[in-house]
């Protein structure tokens, strides 16, 4: 098991949890609204992390968000292990300034800790086939 040591910012910070032992992402609470424009929520979590070298932590939208007229602004927001800031939910407004948004407290995004495999890329002037080859967005469903 990876543990990840979690520091509080602030003392009303709610740590990361899990509602079930089997879930994949911890949930992570909004304790603050750092900036509310008519495009764009900018929530804090006062807390920060402490990922291992070899992990990632991502942060996705929980399922709750289709009930808000919302979206992360970066889909999934990447921590790299040697980031040890405030952990930060950038959401935009689809509507503007009338979208319905989260509160203090509420569950706004969960994190998923990821391994990352070490990898190099390597230039190179051919690349091995494949049946798909170089069909790219929808060429599976012709």
């Amino acid at each position: 098991m990876v543990q990840i040591k979690v520091k509080r910012l602030a003392a009303a910070a709610v740590m990361p949890s899990k509602a079930h032992p089997t879930d994949a992402g911890f949930d992570l609470y909004v304790s603050k609204i750092i900036e509310n424009t008519d495009k764009k929520v900018i929530y804090g979590t006062d807390i920060a992390l402490e990922i291992p070298p070899g992990y990632v932590g991502l942060v996705f939208p929980r399922s709750s968000i289709r009930n808000y007229d919302i979206r992360l602004t970066n889909s999934v927001g990447v921590i790299d292990a040697d980031y040890r800031g405030e952990i930060q939910i950038s959401f935009t407004k689809i509507n503007n300034i009338f979208s319905k948004r989260y509160m203090i407290g509420d569950k706004a995004a969960q994190l998923v800790i990821m391994p990352v495999p070490q990898t190099e890329l390597v230039e190179t002037d051919s690349l091995g086939e494949t049946a798909r080859g170089t069909g790219g967005h929808g060429s599976t469903g012709v």
